[in-house]
């Protein structure tokens, strides 16, 4: 009798994931394998494997696939400092992932491409919206929630979450070409802590390279990624490209000579799926396939990645019989229940910004609703589709009576040969010019960029593929946005100029349509029809308040692929509010936005201002239930609102300590600071106490403090502890985040709040010796309700190491690990890994701080050195003008950039402990590093 067939090994639950991915491995084929390295993989139906695609997107709710439940933006996620909640929504958006993937499972993959962590350094970078706060401690804390909730709470994955985008990215200007410069303090003490939280909790399963370069090499072929990422976690990660990137690495960056070498080095560097030519695979595992004929991969190689895509499917319970989350069905997408936390997460995020004394509104009998964000919610590229909308005017109208203007102004468009037309089709039409006269209200989203929309069809101008403008569009929208206009001054009026494709508007045989010549444009005459402040104002007069609502197209001005030149409000948005507010002093001005705005003007004369993040189908709900009091509002800032765009650094600088950028550096006084929001009632601080006056590294002090509400209404509070290192050998932060408690107490109530601080997490890096180190030092515990409203302060001391010298006769120093630096850039010394550092201009410095020269006794000093055309290097104690000449070399022409040669020179006068300055008396001149003879 024979015996019933065995399922094989990988389709045994009962088997711990590494040994059925062993047994699954071992039963492919190499060109299966291959098969496996491409955003679709291919299915091997003599097994029974699937087709399995990576890459659903889900932000804030699931995008991309219909209608589904939309939470607030990220970064209004993270201004609840609610953990707990942004786990839940996490687990929300992981359920309806899963609705959708059992009704569809080949267009919706469980692979999700969230949570982003990259820290919000710069506030003009166009995906503010996407990340959580520019501090990465609480980056980390806010991903772990919600990656935690994706991945479910089982031992198989609901989700597999990809953190995004590894490393340095916060630029879309120039963003694939561009590289961000992170010296070792700055990746290990900032970019790097954003990362690890959620990889080491197992919460993220995934990771996703950056478009950019770092150090002078491309992201997506980091040796980080093996060396730091990979020992986080404590299973595999499974390593995706970013859209198009890796075809980059051959193309605009230049980094190798054609794709099957580029494809081969990301492979070897860590990356194991590639998002590339869309659905078509066959291009990209050719290049593959070459790579292994040339013998840059082995199919050793192309196990070890095959392995990591597998991994990820064992776990998500594929080859398992039955999965947890079988049973769940499409009735959870915009459920019941989904909606009440899409509202709570909105309320939550509600952040009071002044106040005083206008909000709550006691009972208004009118209220004017008033701007262009007044009565719309928009959806964000990685947003879902809205199910329903509740905008800020639908909520108050539920709750008093209102008055509605959307304050912008209605215009007519002549050219010599007549008026712009434009079709009464609800389809829209080919925009015209006749004797008719049409209207078109102007919409600012600042930037310069105007959108147009048609009073005949109530649809927005888009400019067509074919050049023509048609009226067919709900508003600005997609990829490629071509709803939007620069308006461009001319002797006798204005041209339009498109945005997206550059071409000015003109008209030819009476049609309105683009052209690529500037001198071809129509001249136009704006003719004002009504006014947007005039019925603004006039509304607000005959209103109790006015709700001034104003903000940013998540689309527009700010978005991926667009930076922001300033923080200023569009123009025409802030003129609106200082007419309504002269109109009517009791005005409240409220900001949806997915980044922080200089509303300087607003601070210093409105009474009340409110901002959140856009939030959602709920949104309308949870403003009004803040605006009239039913709610506290929840929200704190989790990044630093500035005065002006003049107070930060270049966008492209990504050293936030030498450039005293983010609110660990930042000296100047912001407009808002870092955990700033305001309550509508009052707490009070008393008896911080600490553990202990003195710890060592390897103890946890913990912190606690008595919060009592002072005022005559329930209330939150978000309890904030801070620490700052008093005394150190490096530029120590001003103060850093180690914990939060956000606690709701009725009037009169008090509880004791603590954290703990485990005393490594105040360890630094360590540029001498390559590791992070707690120093010997004392500290002060800072205790408030934001970074820039500290309460109470407290001292205590570490016991820690005490940094000894750079010892020059134990090998060699690395260039990148100077302690400080002018006018250099950090480049690649390698292909596959290192660090060097490059001069931009005669005079470029870097310095070596507290050098041991050994009483004198090193003879000579050996640097590593290439550059194209020469040059010298000089050698300076203790001041890179004026200091003592130790050396100096000649750098000879080298045949390219990573071959560094050896030059040598005496070493004069260097005895003791001094700081050693590398001067670059050339331009273009890279040292790797520097060696010392006796």
């Amino acid at each position: 009798m024979n015996e019933p067939a065995q399922d094989p090994a990988f389709r045994n639950p009962a088997l711990s994931p590494a040994d059925r991915v062993d047994d699954l491995l071992g039963r492919l084929t190499l060109d299966e394998k291959i098969g496996l390295l491409h955003q679709y993989q291919a299915p091997v139906d003599r097994l029974g494997l699937r087709p399995f695609r990576t890459g659903t997107e889900a932000l804030h709710g699931l995008a991309w696939h219909g209608p589904a439940t939309v939470f607030p933006q990220a970064v209004g996620l993270a201004s609840t400092w609610n953990p707990d909640l942004v786990r839940r929504v996490g687990d929300a958006t992981g359920d309806e992932v899963m609705a959708f993937h059992l009704k569809d499972p080949q267009s919706v993959g469980r692979n999700v491409w969230a949570p982003v962590v990259n820290p919000l350094r710069d506030p003009r970078w166009g995906r503010n919206e996407e990340g959580y706060s520019e501090d990465p401690w609480l980056t980390g804390v806010m991903g772990t929630a919600y990656a935690s909730g994706l991945r479910g709470g089982h031992e198989v994955l609901k989700t597999a979450p990809t953190l995004k985008h590894f490393l340095g990215y916060n630029n879309e200007t120039d963003r694939c070409v561009t590289s961000s410069g992170l010296p070792p303090r700055v990746l290990h003490e900032y970019e790097l802590r954003a990362f690890r939280p959620a990889l080491q909790a197992g919460a993220a399963v995934a990771v996703m390279p950056s478009y950019n370069l770092v150090n002078g090499r491309p992201a997506h072929l980091s040796p980080l990624i093996d060396s730091h990422l990979r020992t986080w976690a404590p299973d595999d990660i499974l390593v995706v490209s970013d859209a198009y990137a890796p075809g980059n690495l051959a193309g605009m960056q230049g980094y190798h000579k054609d794709l099957p070498q580029a494809y081969a080095h990301a492979i070897k560097a860590g990356l194991d799926s590639f998002t590339q030519d869309d659905a078509d695979s066959a291009t990209t595992l050719g290049h593959i396939r070459t790579a292994l004929d040339r013998g840059l991969l082995t199919e050793a190689d192309i196990d070890a990645a095959a392995r990591h895509a597998l991994s990820i499917r064992v776990r998500l319970g594929e080859f398992d019989p039955a999965t947890p989350y079988d049973d769940i069905t499409h009735d959870v997408v915009n459920s019941p229940e989904h909606r009440r936390l899409a509202r709570e997460a909105a309320r939550q995020s509600i952040t009071l910004l002044k106040n005083d004394g206008l909000l709550p509104l006691a009972a208004p009998r009118t209220v004017a609703v008033i701007g262009p964000l007044a009565d719309a919610l928009f959806e964000d590229w990685y947003s879902g589709t809205l199910p329903y909308q509740v905008t800020a005017l639908a909520g108050l109208a539920e709750r008093c009576e209102t008055v509605y203007c959307e304050g912008v102004d209605r215009v007519a468009l002549r050219t010599e040969g007549g008026y712009v037309g434009a079709s009464a089709d609800p389809a829209g039409g080919p925009l015209h010019v006749g004797s008719e006269r049409s209207c078109f209200d102007v919409f600012d989203w600042g930037g310069g960029a105007f959108a147009f929309r048609s009073c005949a069809n109530g649809r927005h101008v888009s400019a067509g593929e074919d050049g023509v403008l048609v009226n067919d569009q709900p508003g600005p929208n997609g990829w490629e946005v071509r709803q939007t206009f620069r308006i461009e001054e001319r002797p006798r009026g204005v041209v339009l100029r498109n945005i997206s494709s550059g071409r000015y508007v003109t008209v030819v045989d009476g049609v309105v349509r683009t052209t690529d010549d500037p001198d071809a444009a129509a001249v136009l005459a704006v003719e004002p029809v009504e006014s947007g402040v005039a019925r603004a104002t006039e509304a607000a007069a005959r209103a109790d308040a006015a709700v001034v609502v104003l903000g940013d197209h998540p689309l527009v001005n700010g978005r991926e692929t667009e930076d922001r030149a300033t923080l200023a409000l569009p123009e025409r948005q802030e003129a609106l509010l200082k007419a309504v507010h002269a109109a009517n002093p009791a005005t409240v001005l409220v900001i949806s936005s997915g980044y922080p705005f200089a509303v300087t003007w607003a601070q210093e004369h409105l009474p009340a201002i409110v901002w959140s993040s856009h939030g959602g189908q709920e949104y309308g709900h949870a403003l009004a239930g803040v605006l009239l009091g039913d709610d506290d509002p929840g929200g704190r800032l989790t990044q630093t609102w500035y005065r002006s765009a003049a107070e930060l650094p270049d966008l492209l600088d990504y050293d936030i300590i030498a450039s005293d950028a983010t609110y660990l550096y930042y000296r100047g006084r912001p407009l808002y600071p870092f955990g700033h929001g305001l309550s509508y009632t009052r707490f009070a601080y008393s008896g911080l106490e600490l553990s202990s006056a003195e710890v060592t590294e390897d103890e946890t002090l913990t912190v606690s403090v008595t919060v009592t509400n002072a005022g005559e209404r329930a209330g939150e509070e978000v309890v904030q502890f801070y620490t700052h290192q008093r005394r150190s050998r490096v530029k120590q932060p001003l103060r850093q985040l180690r914990g939060f408690a956000k606690v709701r107490l009725a009037p009169g109530e008090s509880r004791t709040v603590s954290v703990d601080v485990p005393v490594g997490d105040l360890a630094f890096w360590d540029v001498t010796r390559g590791r992070f180190v707690v120093e010997e030092a004392a500290h002060k515990v800072q205790v408030g309700a934001s970074s820039g409203d500290i309460r109470l302060c407290a001292s205590f001391r570490v016991r820690g190491e005490r940094i000894p010298p750079r010892d020059l006769t134990v090998g060699s120093l690395d260039a990148a690990d100077h302690d400080e630096y002018d006018g250099v850039v950090l480049c690649d010394a390698a292909l596959d890994a290192g660090d060097a550092v490059r001069s931009t201009s005669p005079g470029s410095w870097i310095v070596f701080r507290d050098c041991d020269f050994a009483d004198g006794e090193l003879s000579a000093c050996v640097l590593a050195v290439s550059s194209d055309e020469g040059g010298v290097v000089t050698l300076r104690l203790d001041d890179p003008l004026t200091g003592e000449v130790a050396g100096a070399v000649s750098v000879p022409p080298t045949v390219a950039r990573h071959d560094f040669v050896e030059v040598s020179t005496p070493l004069a006068g260097a005895a003791g402990v001094r700081d050693l300055y590398v001067v670059y008396e050339s331009e273009g001149v890279t040292v790797n590093a520097l060696g010392f003879c006796r």
